[in-house]
């Protein structure tokens, strides 16, 4: 069999992508259509900086929820004589599966394009789901200390500038190193951080629905229920089902990132607290009665919504470079992931010759950080019109 040109190449991998290709136009189609009752997310499809950069960013989530059936190889296989070659060679030994690496090989004669695509299902896996844990922390810290002020907020507030005043790469790569994996740090912190969305959705339901005692009573049994279980599971790996569990790798990343970013998180709600809580309908909410539970949780957060959403967007994609900078500097999840960080690591070494390997998963990468960074723009641009 003869190369394929870049044509083909191109050809082929949009051929790959058609499960990528029909969600996102379901996706674009449905929220078009309907952009007039969706709120700020309808409002995203008016801005075309905010539509281009949901457009990439939902390309990569895509591309990993289908990654197993876009990928044309095994990420981790190594095929005899494909070390290092060209994109769009064919295999030295035809029906090994797929004909051609189309994105060529790496040093270990894996497939680079198959490699690329399973990379998105990993930062995908990690980083908005670390991200939000960090926000739930962040807020449940930052409602009280901005709204309360005093001891509490110097207190939080000192501790917070503790962890921001170290250098963000190096609190890193001291969290993740192996000498820390062996010791009870990690599963310490998995315990404390891992408490914050139990304890934010138990004081959310209970300061709603407080009134209406056997209607909270319910919320609060069924909240617990599934919390404590999935608690147990992620801080302890202690789920007897199997259902909530995280490797002590994926852990002690997941643990860190979510303590780098909980402080930054914290300082962004005690801002916007420290400013709404003199707004008209949190004095409306006092005369009624209300308690300062309710009026954080259900009154100042929702209009808040606007900057933390797009400090949302924008952290994901601070976290996605930081464990790309884990992963190269051969901290990530596994040796043999393919994660885009350690991919690039891996491809650096031979980039003069052979740059390909290095050069996907960068592109992969930087792509959806961009995007993530225009779909910030865009909810910022919108949010403004609130």
């Amino acid at each position: 069999m003869e190369p394929l040109g870049w044509i083909e190449i191109i050809g082929r991998m949009v051929w790959q992508f058609l499960p990528v290709w029909v969600a996102l136009a379901m996706v674009f189609g449905l929220s078009i259509a309907f952009k007039r009752r969706l709120g700020l997310y309808g409002r995203l499809f008016d801005s075309p900086v905010g539509m281009i950069g949901f457009g990439i960013v939902m390309f990569w989530v895509f591309t990993g929820f289908f990654a197993d059936l876009i990928i044309t190889h095994d990420p981790l296989t190594q095929l005899s004589g494909m070390k290092n070659v060209l994109p769009g060679t064919p295999l030295k030994s035809p029906g090994s599966g797929y004909d051609y690496y189309l994105l060529g090989g790496d040093n270990l004669a894996r497939d680079v394009f198959s490699r690329m695509v399973m990379g998105a299902r990993r930062v995908l896996a990690i980083a908005p789901a670390a991200t939000a844990f960090a926000f739930i922390m962040g807020i449940s810290l930052g409602l009280p200390a901005g709204y309360f002020g005093g001891k509490l907020d110097t207190s939080l507030s000192f501790l917070a500038n503790l962890v921001l005043a170290f250098p963000v790469i190096l609190l890193f790569y001291l969290l993740v190193t192996p000498e820390i994996r062996q010791t009870a740090i990690p599963g310490t912190m998995a315990a404390i951080l891992f408490a914050f969305p139990l304890l934010f959705v138990t004081v959310a339901i209970n300061s709603r629905w407080f009134p209406k005692p056997r209607q909270r009573n319910r919320m609060l049994a069924v909240a617990l229920a599934i919390g404590l279980w999935a608690y147990a599971g992620l801080a302890f790996n202690a789920d007897p089902l199997g259902v909530w569990s995280m490797d002590p790798n994926l852990l002690n990343v997941f643990v860190s990132v979510v303590f780098v970013n909980s402080p930054g998180v914290f300082r962004i709600v005690r801002g916007l607290v420290l400013d709404l809580k003199a707004r008209d309908y949190v004095a409306a909410g006092q005369t009624r009665g209300e308690g300062p539970w309710y009026l954080m949780i259900w009154e100042i957060l929702p209009n808040a919504r606007g900057p933390l959403i797009v400090d949302f967007c924008l952290r994901i994609g601070y976290t996605t470079i930081l464990l790309g900078t884990l992963g190269f500097f051969g901290l990530g999840v596994s040796p043999e992931s393919p994660d885009w960080g350690s991919t690039i690591n891996e491809g650096r070494r031979l980039l003069a010759i052979f740059p390909h390997p290095a050069i996907v998963p960068a592109f992969a990468l930087m792509s959806l950080v961009l995007g993530l960074n225009l779909l910030a723009d865009g909810l910022r641009e919108e949010s403004l019109k609130d």
